[in-house]
């Protein structure tokens, strides 16, 4: 099969791989560049959900203020429980939880409630706001979790139990890494010719500013493009990418891999003061000098997750993340963790793929890079278009001509 034909055939498989990925694109790079700063926008949108209405007090933000606080609202409502805590409440803030309903013995079924996230001012133990996570609105509160969605699932509704949104936008990430290796062939299409592949026609017109812009724009960021589809697909595709890497380098098991799922879950035999204790200690047997950040309760899986972190840095700061130590919630065993750096190869990639994909792994540097990477995205999907579109019709109109 000679050159020519290859190039033919790459062309055509960029053309159609570009058109079949391109809306989307636009849609996931313009919701990652906002998303970047999702909790920035979000506080500035709704500070009920963050500033708490009686300004706070110097001194709150000890584990023990928020336990007391959780407790005092799950006593308040015995409906529900609290799924995520943070253990530290900067001062002047909310205590910021994610609840999830118990279930009704009169039905065996959970409770029904219109929030899962509850905002309570740390001074007067008074719910001061609360939201629905995940719902599709217009309103201030759900915009940034609409947007958040939208990036990595078009807010595509589960069916069944089965992320299918998670897996449309996977199979577009799966598309798009195959295209980057092609559409990088397709840039250089000899030795001699590789300084036009970097260049920009800025006084040639539109027609050939927008096609160096397509062409020219992707190959000087085509590794970060490379990342970001290798990021999209592993953590949208999770159940694929993980054998596969596991095939390669073993992958230290999850915290909820071994154990059974909970149709109807009890509620847990131990306390959080008991898990945050045993935490503690394991924290401090370590050598751990990080702060307890939060605590996380799986019902399903009778699971409790304790992380350490500073006052702020619940996504991460610069590096791989925080550590987690998982702890069976009937008898306080370890289950699994989460330390950042350690286990296998295939641990380290697949710990890799949220810092790299959110430009967290280099702190605030990254996080611009990644606003500015989405907007370049969705930049070199218009500009396919573009290509396309005008390409089509002057074809449409030599066709005309002929008849």
């Amino acid at each position: 099969m000679s050159l020519v034909i290859v190039r033919t055939i790459m062309a055509v498989l960029h053309r159609w791989a570009g058109l079949f990925i391109a809306l989307f694109l636009i849609i996931a790079g313009l919701t990652g560049a906002l998303i970047s700063w999702d909790r920035e926008i979000d506080a500035w949108l709704n500070p009920s959900l963050y500033l708490a209405d009686s300004g706070g007090i110097a001194g709150v933000g000890t584990p023990a203020q928020s336990l007391a606080l959780a407790n005092r609202l799950e006593a308040s409502d015995p409906r529900l429980r609290i799924k995520y805590l943070p253990l530290s409440i900067a001062p002047g803030h909310t205590l910021g939880m994610t609840v999830t309903p118990q279930v009704d013995p009169a039905t065996g079924k959970n409770y029904k409630f219109d929030f899962n996230q509850v905002a309570l001012d740390p001074v007067t133990a008074r719910v001061q706001a609360t939201r629905l996570w995940g719902e599709f609105s217009f309103s201030t509160e759900a915009l940034m979790p609409v947007l958040y969605k939208l990036h990595y699932s078009l807010h595509i509704p589960p069916v069944g139990g089965l992320p299918l949104g998670n897996w449309f936008m996977g199979i577009v990430s799966l598309v798009w890494l195959f295209d980057c290796f092609i559409a990088l062939v397709i840039a250089f299409p000899n030795l001699q010719s590789w300084k036009k592949s970097f260049s920009f026609r800025l006084h040639s017109g539109m027609p050939k500013l927008n096609f160096d812009l397509h062409r020219s724009g992707g190959v000087w960021i085509w590794l970060l493009l490379l990342t970001m589809a290798m990021t999209s697909l592993s953590m949208n595709l999770p159940d694929i990418v993980r054998p596969v890497v596991g095939a390669i380098s073993p992958l230290t098991p999850g915290q909820y891999e071994q154990r059974q799922r909970r149709k109807l879950p009890p509620p847990p035999a131990l306390t959080r003061e008991q898990i945050v204790t045993l935490a503690t200690a394991e924290a401090q047997r370590r050598g751990w000098t990080s702060p307890l950040g939060a605590i996380h309760y799986s019902a399903p899986f009778d699971v409790y997750g304790v992380s350490f972190f500073a006052p702020g840095q619940d996504l991460g700061g610069a590096g791989l993340g925080n550590p987690w130590l998982y702890f069976d919630g009937k008898t306080g065993a370890a289950v699994s963790e989460k330390i950042p750096g350690s286990g296998s190869a295939g641990d380290l990639f697949m710990a890799l793929q949220f810092p790299l994909h959110s430009g967290r792994i280099v702190g605030l540097a990254g996080r611009i890079l990644i606003s500015f990477l989405g907007v370049a995205i969705a930049l070199l999907s218009i500009t396919g278009l573009v290509i396309w579109t005008k390409r089509r019709q002057a074809k449409s109109k030599v066709q005309a001509q002929v008849r």
